[in-house]
C-alpha cells in the first residue's frame, strides 16, 4: 500500500464527517419541532489492507464510513395547550394516521398529536392525514376495524326519558292533618289539590322523546307522622286525559319517627329494624314508583314508562321546603363540541349536556421503532427492520394519552453543539491528512530533481 492511500482515508473521513455534521445540523433544525425524535450517526472502519513486515503480516486501516444513522426515541417533554385535541403519547406508542387522498390505504405513524377536526367532521393533522381508530359500540367497546377518527358535526343525541327522580324535602310537623271526607279513600283529590293538600313541588321530566312534562308532587299529612304522596302531570298530556284536569301518575305513603325521621316509604321498611333509624339502612334503599302504565303520553312517546322517586324527606316543626330535586332524564340535543378524553375516547358534547363517546384513538407499537422510515412531516413508516405493529388502545400496553399537552422535540441543544465541536475537528483532522499526504507525494516527486 502506498503513499497515496492515506489520501483516500481522508476523503473517507471528510465524507463521514461531512454527513455527521448533517444529521447534527437536522437535529438543531428541528429543536423546537413538535414529536421530533433525533438522530446520530455511527461510523465504521473500513476493510484493512494487509502488509507484511519483519513481524509478520499487519493491517493498516483504509478509512471510516457511516454504518447507520439511528432514530433516537426517548421520551420528550410535555408542553402543556390550551386545546383538548393536542396530544401526547407517553411510553412506545405512536399516533396512526393515514392519507384520505390514497383511501387510507397506508398507514403512517407520528407522536406529533397536534390534531383538530375539519369541516367534514374528520380528525387530522396540520397535513391534513386522517388520525385512525375504532368506533365503539354501546357499552364503549371497541368493534370493527381501524378506521378514520370522525364525528357527525350535524348529528343529534338520542334523549333520555326519566326513570328517577331525587326528592329532598322537609315537611312542616306542625301542618294541620286532612281528614278523609266519604265515600273517597284518600284525602287528596286532583279536581282540588291545594284544599287537600300541604305542600307540593313540581319538577319536568322527560319522555322518550325528549318531550318535557311538569310533573307536581303533592303531600298532604292524614295524621302524627303519617303523610300521602301523590304526583300529577296534566291530564292534556295523556291519552284520554283532560287539557286543564290533574291526572294522577303515581300515589303512595310516608311515615315517620317521633323524631321526624323518614322509616318508610310505601309500606317499606328503610331500615333492618322497622322504625329504628340507628339501625343499618336497607340496601338497596326502598323508593316511591309510579303506577305502571299511567304515562300515556299521548304524542307516541314509549307508554310504559315508570320513575323512581327517592323520597330523601324529613318532617321537622319547620316550614315545608325543597331543599333540592334533580331527575336523569333529558332531551334531544345538538353536538357543540368535540373532546377527547385521556383514554383516547372521542366526546361529543350536546346541548342538552349530556357528553357521548363517540369513537377512540388507536396507538401502534414496533418492536424495533430506531428501524421505522421517515416519512417527512413528522411521521414514520413501516420498515422490514421495525417489524409489524401492535396496534391498541390506551391500557393495553401500547402507551397513555395525555390531552392538551403536545411532546416537544426531544433534541438536546447542550449535546449537540458538543458533537458539532468534535465532528468540526474531525474534519479537520482529516482535511490536515490529506494536505500533509500531499506535501509527502512532493518530496517523491522533488527526489528525482
Amino acid at each position: 500500500m502506498g503513499v497515496s492511500s492515506s489520501l483516500y482515508s481522508g476523503v473517507s473521513g471528510l465524507n463521514a464527517n461531512g454527513n455527521a455534521m448533517s444529521v447534527i445540523g437536522n437535529n438543531i433544525a428541528n429543536a423546537n419541532t413538535i414529536g421530533f425524535k433525533s438522530s446520530r450517526a455511527i461510523f465504521g472502519d473500513l476493510l484493512s489492507s494487509q502488509i507484511s513486515g519483519s513481524g509478520g503480516i499487519s493491517q493498516v486501516g483504509r478509512g471510516v464510513g457511516m454504518s447507520i444513522v439511528d432514530n433516537i426515541f426517548s421520551q420528550g417533554t410535555f408542553d402543556n395547550t390550551e386545546t383538548n385535541t393536542d396530544l401526547a403519547v407517553e411510553g412506545a406508542g405512536f399516533f396512526i394516521v393515514s392519507d384520505p387522498t390514497t383511501g387510507n390505504a397506508v398507514n403512517n405513524y407520528t407522536r406529533a398529536g397536534a390534531f383538530r377536526f375539519n369541516a367534514d367532521g374528520y380528525m387530522i393533522n396540520p397535513e391534513g392525514y386522517n388520525v385512525m381508530g375504532y368506533q365503539l359500540d354501546e357499552n364503549g367497546n371497541t368493534v370493527g376495524d381501524l378506521t378514520p377518527i370522525w364525528a357527525n358535526t350535524q348529528s343529534f343525541t338520542q334523549a333520555g326519558p326519566t326513570s328517577s327522580l331525587d326528592l329532598n324535602t322537609n315537611l312542616d310537623s306542625d301542618s294541620n292533618a286532612i281528614p278523609i271526607v266519604a265515600p273517597a279513600t284518600e284525602a287528596f283529590d286532583p279536581l282540588n289539590p291545594s284544599g287537600t293538600s300541604n305542600y307540593a313541588t313540581s319538577i319536568q321530566v322527560y319522555d322518550s322523546l325528549g318531550s318535557t312534562h311538569l310533573m307536581t308532587t303533592y303531600f298532604t299529612k292524614t295524621s302524627d307522622q303519617n303523610w300521602e304522596w301523590h304526583s300529577v302531570v296534566d291530564g292534556g298530556d295523556l291519552t284520554g286525559g283532560t287539557a286543564g284536569e290533574l291526572s294522577i301518575v303515581g300515589s303512595g305513603s310516608l311515615e315517620f319517627d317521633a323524631s321526624g325521621d323518614l322509616i318508610r316509604v310505601d309500606g317499606q321498611d328503610l331500615y333492618t329494624i322497622p322504625g329504628d333509624t340507628s339501625s343499618d339502612a336497607v340496601i338497596p334503599r326502598p323508593t316511591a314508583l309510579t303506577t305502571a302504565g299511567s304515562f300515556t303520553w299521548n304524542n307516541g312517546a314509549v307508554q310504559n314508562q315508570q320513575i323512581s322517586i327517592d323520597m330523601q324527606t324529613s318532617q321537622y316543626s319547620s316550614p315545608s321546603v325543597v331543599v333540592s330535586q334533580e331527575q336523569d332524564g333529558f332531551g334531544t340535543g345538538t353536538l357543540v363540541k368535540l373532546s377527547v378524553d385521556e383514554a383516547g375516547n372521542v366526546i361529543g358534547n350536546f346541548s342538552n349536556g349530556t357528553p357521548r363517546k363517540l369513537m377512540r384513538i388507536a396507538l401502534a407499537k414496533f418492536t424495533n421503532p430506531n428501524a421505522l422510515d421517515k416519512a417527512g412531516n413528522n411521521m414514520y413508516a413501516q420498515s422490514t427492520g421495525s417489524g409489524v405493529p401492535v396496534i391498541g388502545t390506551v391500557g393495553s400496553g401500547v402507551g397513555n394519552i395525555f390531552t392538551n399537552a403536545l411532546e416537544l422535540s426531544n433534541v438536546d441543544l447542550a449535546q449537540e453543539f458538543v458533537k458539532m465541536i468534535t465532528t468540526q475537528r474531525g474534519f479537520s483532522a482529516n482535511s490536515k491528512t490529506i494536505t500533509t499526504t500531499d506535501e509527502m507525494l512532493s518530496e517523491v516527486i522533488n527526489l528525482k530533481r
